[in-house]
């Protein structure tokens, strides 16, 4: 990076983003670049290391908005173990709902039985789902593990 800093176009292709994507970062309040005479962005190092940051909240699932309130809350010790709480839990619930679909289809690849429909795992599954109804399969999805093969 030169002592001037760097063009919007430059620090864009330095992460791989179109450049709307720092402008729009920017109007959301997450990016505060410096502006020379003419008025033109100049991104430092710090713009540097805030996309950075805000690449790697998106890479482990956050949104903008919940990294813009990070940022907000930087200084929070509270306020950021509560909001990153919520997001391991849900991060937990989704891990735990792809688990359960890898498990039933790696039991669908291994099952016995002619056909599908009637092994007794995936009749388990059916009846579940039929005592929760839609919604409750959709809250539900793991309630029926598949034991044995």
């Amino acid at each position: 990076m030169s002592a001037s800093g760097l063009t919007i176009g430059e620090l864009a292709a330095r992460f791989g983003l179109a450049t709307h994507v720092l402008r729009h970062w920017e109007d959301l309040g997450l990016l505060a670049p410096r502006r020379d005479s003419g008025g033109r962005r100049v991104y430092r190092a710090d713009d540097a290391e805030t996309v950075a940051v805000i690449l790697l909240g998106k890479r482990v699932g956050l949104s903008l908005a919940e990294i813009a309130r990070l940022f907000e809350s930087a200084a929070d010790r509270d306020a950021r173990r509560e909001l990153l709480r919520a997001h391991r839990d849900q991060l937990a619930a989704r891990i735990a709902a792809a688990t359960a679909a890898l498990n039933t289809i790696e039991h669908a690849l291994d099952c016995g039985a002619p056909d599908f429909r009637s092994c007794p795992h995936f009749r388990g599954k059916v009846d579940e789902a039929l005592r929760l109804g839609v919604d409750g399969v959709a809250d539900h999805p793991v309630d029926v593990p598949f034991s044995g093969r």
